[in-house]
């Protein structure tokens, strides 16, 4: 018997969202997933596991509003930004509504509309990779929800802050904006938090797993509104972080956890701009797009086999070649200095 006639139609069309680790590969550099390169260190402080958590930790909450400059009112904590996503689809979507996202960037605001059912409108960004705003007020029709990345995963580009006020104006009374600030720390004056006062229809995500080092931790945030929050909590699952999540998470919104995190994103800073330099020194590199994530975005002469040649050798990165305007792309993770150099040496001796 085949289960899959059972499920949803739109299931059963649907291409499941291709993950670092959903792709695979034999590596012993990954540098594919935008994770910091190493692990911090933390210890568990509370061991009580035979009761549920908290729905909301007030530790991780007053914690995170504390380090967002924000009210613990704000602040709603998810397992990761996937899921604050698909919050946000759900709780505002009906299933004849809308959601607009602009390619090409992070490919979780598609999957989850699908797998929620609600219809994709797509404004591709400008050749520069920048909202189109007339495009998108074309569109908006229907739309209830509106997901831009910025930083923006894979192209590394901070959307115009003028732009992304003209799409609240725009959208005021109308629709959701969800701005997705995953890389946020590596460029901090570029947020929009200043701007939640001023728009009740903005939702900022916000994780762990960048520049906290804390992927594996699954730890994401949306800061809104007290109004907007009250919509959230209402279908999110009742205990959404589990106890040892919170206990790490909590520490690491501490004083020492916020410097120690701040030093990482220095070291990561620093190596990205010594990757960039050394990769601009080779023949195969056609264009390396300008980054403040902790990824670069790199054009080669001939993408498909640098990625092929370098997968092989165990240096895991990502391919971006199938994806819109970014053919012969590939997607770099900044990791330890001496990761880098491994990515120049081997690229170096393709022939």
């Amino acid at each position: 018997m085949s289960i899959s006639p059972l499920s949803r139609k739109n299931i059963q069309a649907l291409t499941p969202y291709q993950s670092a680790r959903r792709l695979g590969g034999k590596g012993d550099i990954w540098l594919n997933a935008n994770e910091y390169p190493t692990s911090p260190d933390f210890n568990l402080t509370n061991r009580t596991f035979n009761r549920y958590p908290e729905p909301q930790p007030q530790a991780v909450i007053e914690g995170y509003a504390n380090y967002a400059g924000v009210q613990p009112e704000n602040v709603l904590v998810s397992r990761g930004g996937d899921e604050s996503i698909e919050l946000i689809i759900r709780a505002f979507c009906e299933t004849e509504d809308s959601v607009l996202y602009c390619p090409p960037t992070y490919g979780m605001y598609a999957v989850s509309a699908e797998t929620c059912g609600i219809a994709l409108k797509t404004v591709p960004l400008t050749a520069d990779f920048q909202l189109n705003l007339p495009e998108i007020e074309r569109n908006l029709a229907g739309v209830k929800v509106v997901f831009i990345c910025s930083p923006n995963n894979p192209t590394g580009t901070l959307v115009n802050r003028e732009d992304l006020l003209a799409l609240l104006e725009m959208t005021r009374e109308k629709a959701i904006v969800v701005v997705d600030e995953a890389y946020i720390e590596f460029c901090p004056q570029a947020t929009m938090v200043t701007e939640l006062k001023n728009y009740p229809h903005l939702a900022i995500i916000r994780t762990l797993s960048k520049a906290f080092a804390l992927a594996g931790l699954r730890c994401g945030f949306t800061l809104a509104n007290k109004g907007l929050i009250d919509v959230l909590q209402k279908v999110i699952a009742p205990y959404p972080l589990p106890v040892p999540v919170a206990d790490i998470a909590a520490q690491a919104l501490q004083k020492d956890g916020l410097q120690a995190m701040q030093q990482r994103v220095q070291e990561i800073l620093q190596n990205r701009t010594a990757l960039q330099t050394e990769l601009s020194k080779l023949a195969c590199v056609e264009k390396i797009f300008a980054s403040d994530g902790n990824y670069l975005l790199v054009k080669f002469k001939d993408g498909p086999k640098i990625f092929k040649a370098l997968w092989d050798q165990g240096i895991i990165l990502r391919n971006q070649h199938s994806a819109l305007m970014l053919e012969n792309c590939i997607r770099i993770t900044i990791g330890t200095a001496e990761e880098n150099q491994r990515v120049i040496e081997a690229i170096a001796l393709i022939p």
